[in-house]
């Protein structure tokens, strides 16, 4: 058995420990963080059954199932956060998390696969493809919090109007780029497939499959998924982060005052740290076994989700929750959504990565993070 699911069955014993520290009343400190710990290994379970699951649906609509759940614990969360009221941290997540994604993620697989091979080479097509999504999606959280740092009094309405147009078109987008990754150019993703048979489980090797790009090739050992355990599987690990979720975010702002953290810090660091550990584990664990086509996927394609869907998909749901929730952020989060591309463009678009490039990515979310955790406005949150 893997050392990642070992680790996850591990962690699954903060799943009872979680509901005992709400029942017991241990307070508010342990019921975060027992509950955290324990949506780790179902969010991985998560992850590991919707990708045995796609393998039967075949290329395309097992691409699409990745592409939906991808980031489903996060997006949970979101839900549950935003249905609180919390709106502040649902737009501080979405800023962690393409933060998490760019700098951290891929930082951590550029470094620990360039502490093995002197350089490695991923597709600097897809990276240039994905440079310009992510570039699109700046634009869209730029221009609502421009509409409102240039016109004095705007209304909230006329903010959330303009949210909800352009939250429409980010979902166009999306399901656009699933065409274009899974049937018009899916040739541009095919370079890097030969490598994916490599993996020591087939279920890691659809984990990559983020935008539904690495579907066509994978799982050619014969490997027949068990759909009467993963289905189950799925639909209770989905609970349980559902359950674990509404403790996570009902102790949230208790807890984060008792560890001297702003909410804006719990949103931007702590949280995506939380959603997306089961993908972190996967990009760093086939960026070491010379596999950085997968690992750029995993971590690029998780921030496109993120930015393309789960933003715009939350900008709706609040409307249907009476949430509202619009794309106007907090100046300084669009200043570090915009470094985190600027610079993951950049070290990305050569198709080329060493350790020292990881260095600096780490560096840059390092200092982010930094910023974030000595950030006095709390606006919003």
């Amino acid at each position: 058995m893997a050392i990642k699911n070992l680790i996850f069955f591990g962690l699954l014993i903060f799943v009872p420990l979680s509901f005992l520290a709400e029942w017991l009343t241990w307070g508010d400190l342990a019921v975060f963080i027992t509950a955290g710990l324990a949506i780790l290994p179902l969010a991985g379970w998560m992850g590991t059954a919707t990708e045995e699951i796609a393998v039967l649906l075949g290329p395309s609509w097992g691409g699409l199932l990745n592409a939906t759940f991808g980031n489903a614990t996060e997006l949970i969360i979101a839900l549950i956060a935003l249905n609180e009221g919390l709106v502040g941290v649902v737009k501080a997540s979405i800023t962690g998390s393409i933060m998490g994604n760019l700098l951290l993620v891929m930082g951590l697989s550029m470094l620990l696969g360039g502490f093995r091979y002197k350089e490695q080479t991923f597709q600097p097509i897809v990276a240039r493809v994905n440079a310009s999504s992510m570039n699109l999606a700046v634009i869209a959280i730029l221009l609502p919090t421009a509409v409102r740092m240039t016109s004095v009094g705007t209304p909230e309405i006329t903010l959330q109007h303009l949210s909800d147009a352009v939250a429409v078109v980010l979902i166009g987008v999306y399901c656009l780029s699933l065409l274009f990754a899974m049937k018009t150019h899916s040739y541009l993703y095919d370079a890097g497939m030969a490598d994916i048979e490599g993996l020591d489980n087939p279920a890691q090797e659809a984990a990559v499959a983020t935008m539904a790009k690495e579907m066509s090739e994978t799982h050619k050992d014969g490997h027949a998924p068990n759909l009467s355990l993963w289905i189950p599987v799925l639909l209770g690990a989905t609970v349980l982060v559902a359950l674990e979720s509404e403790l996570l975010v009902g102790t949230l702002e208790s807890a984060t005052e008792q560890l001297g953290l702003t909410a804006l810090f719990t949103g931007v660091i702590v949280l995506p740290i939380i959603g997306n550990a089961a993908e972190h584990a996967t990009a760093v664990s086939v960026a070491i076994k010379n596999k950085m086509d997968l690992s750029v996927s995993v971590s690029v394609g998780s921030s496109l989700q993120i930015a393309l869907f789960v933003a715009p998909v939350l900008v709706l749901a609040g409307w249907l929750l009476d949430q509202p929730m619009d794309l106007n952020f907090n100046p300084f989060e669009l200043v570090a959504v915009a470094v985190s591309v600027l610079i993951a463009n950049s070290i990305s678009s050569d198709g080329r990565s060493n350790w020292l490039e990881g260095i600096l990515l780490l560096a840059a979310y390092a200092i982010l993070g930094i910023a974030f955790y000595f950030h006095p406005i709390v606006d919003n949150i």
